[in-house]
């Protein structure tokens, strides 16, 4: 049962990450370096879609650097506190998303009715996120379906094209 459960969450996590990919792609350079509320939208995506993925979330290493703000600092097209160190270019937001999804796909792929039960524990002050594996990679996959949303309804309005719907994830990695 467990091997039906990691496929079909594979290929439903793994569609949502290729949906991501897709909206980078058909993404002009340009408008990525332009746009400062579509980077930082897809900024926070990867950064939270590895982040997620690290159990336990001490052990998280960003691969691409940045900086938290305080609330004064915050530029008005960021999402949250996380600010990159720069603007990077759309290969190396994509060579970012290659590697999460590759990490997703083994951290998908080596469960086992132990490491469900498992947790996921933040507990940064008052907000403690305390969620089981099975439920941190739901919460990690609505995540992205959400800010995907967001850059496909960003793309329509100011590029006037978006990505098709993803039904299963493309292949394994």
């Amino acid at each position: 049962m467990i091997d039906k459960i990691k496929e079909s969450l594979w290929r439903q996590f793994g569609a949502s990450i290729d949906m991501l990919e897709n909206v980078i792609v058909i993404s002009p350079e340009d408008f990525i370096q332009e746009n400062k509320q579509f980077f930082y939208i897809i900024f926070h995506n990867l950064i939270f879609l590895d982040y997620y993925m690290t159990v336990p979330p001490k052990d998280f290493i960003p691969k691409l650097p940045f900086t938290i703000k305080e609330a004064n600092e915050i530029p008005k097209e960021a999402i949250d506190d996380l600010i990159p160190d720069r603007i990077f270019s759309k290969t190396e937001l994509l060579d970012y998303l290659k590697q999460s999804r590759e990490k997703g796909y083994q951290f998908i792929h080596t469960l086992t009715e132990d490491k469900l039960n498992d947790r996921f524990i933040e507990d940064l002050d008052t907000d403690a996120m305390d969620y089981p594996v099975l439920e941190i990679l739901l919460y990690n996959m609505r995540h992205v379906q959400h800010h995907t949303g967001q850059l496909n309804l960003l793309l329509r309005q100011n590029v006037h094209q978006s990505p098709k719907w993803v039904f299963r994830a493309k292949d394994e990695t």
